[in-house]
């Protein structure tokens, strides 16, 4: 990864509980989509500024993302429902990588733990939004 942020840089990250990862940042189409459960999805137009993006894709020199290969934990004897699940796609200078993790296993990989931590970061960001505040609440929930 270069220092600088490149000009194409963008990534998507779904996330959510099991398979149902219908909670997604996406830069490429500047777009969120919120997981209501029993209410579907709510999308709102979210575009993360300059600035944003810089301080995200600083995190994501930092941890190296781009040459993170096998960040999902495998061979645990451990199975936990419901459990978290992420899906990333990111675009650096001209090179798409994509990662996936969950903690069905119980536990993560370092990398996964740090995708985690970048995640909940961008999701910060995003819900300071006001486009993300009007979306409606979540009614339920995941067992």
């Amino acid at each position: 990864m270069p220092q600088e942020m490149p000009e194409d840089f963008n990534f998507m990250v779904r996330f959510g509980y099991g398979e149902v990862r219908k909670n997604e940042i996406n830069t490429y189409k500047d777009q969120v989509v919120k997981d209501l459960i029993m209410k579907g999805t709510a999308t709102a137009d979210i575009a993360l500024t300059t600035e944003e993006m810089r301080s995200i894709y600083k995190k994501m020199y930092e941890i190296n993302v781009m040459g993170m290969q096998d960040v999902a934990l495998t061979g645990s004897n451990c199975s936990k429902e419901p459990y978290n699940e992420e899906s990333w796609q990111m675009t650096v200078d001209g090179a798409t990588h994509s990662l996936m993790w969950s903690d069905q296993h119980c536990e993560v990989t370092n990398e996964a733990d740090q995708l985690l931590k970048l995640r909940k970061f961008i999701q910060q960001i995003v819900e300071t939004k006001e486009a993300y505040k009007e979306l409606p609440e979540a009614e339920g929930g995941y067992e």
